[in-house]
């Protein structure tokens, strides 16, 4: 029986040397990482990469990889959020391994039972239309401000089954607690307007189709490098407030993977300094987390930020029947 990898055009027969791929991180910025991984191989370990769409990429992907879990054709996820990667791990679908990362590296951002670590993060922020709200002193300081009346019909999230926003509300439940954020995404959902994307965010902010809404740093950073009139704020800076959500990309080889020697690699390979500083000061102005890093990602304030304190294992808990309430509540279609 061949080992193959099913793709636009059909069956690819895979050599031992490849590594199949499986990134939810977009593959405008993946790819080029994965090339030169190629070549510090000398192009002996050839790189096979999947990509999906942009609203349900990381749930397509991880549905795939849970339906291939008898035979797997994925050798390594790449995920640019961390919940559904949790997903995984739950299911007993990663390999246990131990990262080739440096001394100092945050905890939550590597997996209590060594199936995951995490690296270049982005940052849940509120990105602001200046056109539309011109005044800083009126401008959202608060995720929580989605639910206030006073923007009604002027804010926008994604859909929170989706992506880093599914990360952010799940984070939230353990925060506050499961009844009273199922009341506040339900208030969310009557006052904002819910988007496909974090990028379709970004985009109905900068084109003044609403004035603000919740993102991801990496779509926020684009509208502004465009010339789009438009503020990133992190949100939730007050003392008596959570702070700002930041999530990692993850790695994660997967068990039984046919290639796991190949895969080890290339996870050793994401996870060096210089792939977090590439990530940086590319389009997406990711965020290293190695204090090895030597390039600070042009979308960080001047000031500190205040991140928030999260447990992500935890937060992963009970996912089912939580994407089910949301489901409920009208928020996943």
């Amino acid at each position: 029986m061949c080992s193959a990898l099913l793709v636009a055009s059909g069956c690819v027969q895979r050599a031992e040397t490849d590594v199949v791929v499986y990134s939810a991180l977009d593959e405008e910025f993946a790819t080029p990482i994965l090339d030169a991984f190629e070549r510090s191989t000398e192009s002996e370990t050839r790189v096979i990469g999947k990509f999906d769409i942009e609203s349900t990429k990381t749930v397509g992907l991880v549905n795939r990889i849970i339906a291939e879990k008898e035979a797997p054709i994925c050798d390594l996820f790449w995920n640019n959020e961390i919940m559904h990667t949790l997903r995984l791990q739950k299911l007993g679908l990663l390999e246990p391994r131990s990262w080739n990362v440096e001394a100092g590296w945050p905890a939550e951002m590597i997996a209590s039972d060594g199936t995951w670590c995490g690296f270049a993060a982005r940052a849940r922020v509120l990105i602001v239309n200046t056109e539309m709200i011109p005044n800083p002193s009126d401008y959202p300081r608060s995720v929580a401000d989605l639910a206030d009346k006073k923007w009604k019909g002027q804010c926008a999230m994604a859909r929170p089954l989706f992506g880093t926003t599914a990360t952010h509300f799940a984070v939230l439940r353990e925060i506050q607690g499961r009844q009273a954020t199922l009341d506040q995404l339900q208030q969310i959902r009557d006052n904002a307007v819910i988007l496909s994307g974090n990028k379709q965010v970004a985009q109905a902010v900068s084109a003044g189709t609403v004035a603000w809404g919740l993102t991801d740093t990496d779509d926020a950073i684009i509208e502004k490098d465009l010339g789009r009139s438009v503020a990133i704020i992190y949100p939730d800076q007050a003392s008596d407030q959570p702070g700002t959500l930041r999530i990692p990309n993850t790695i994660a080889v997967l068990k039984n993977a046919p290639h796991p020697v190949a895969a080890g690699l290339l996870a050793d390979y994401l996870l060096r300094p210089e792939t977090e500083d590439r990530l940086a000061m590319g389009d997406s102005s990711q965020m290293p987390l190695s204090r090895s890093s030597k390039f600070s990602p042009r979308v960080l304030p001047e000031t500190p930020v205040r991140w928030m304190q999260v447990n992500f294992e935890t937060a992963a808990d009970d996912w089912e029947n939580w994407a089910t309430q949301l489901q409920a509540l009208g928020l996943g279609q």
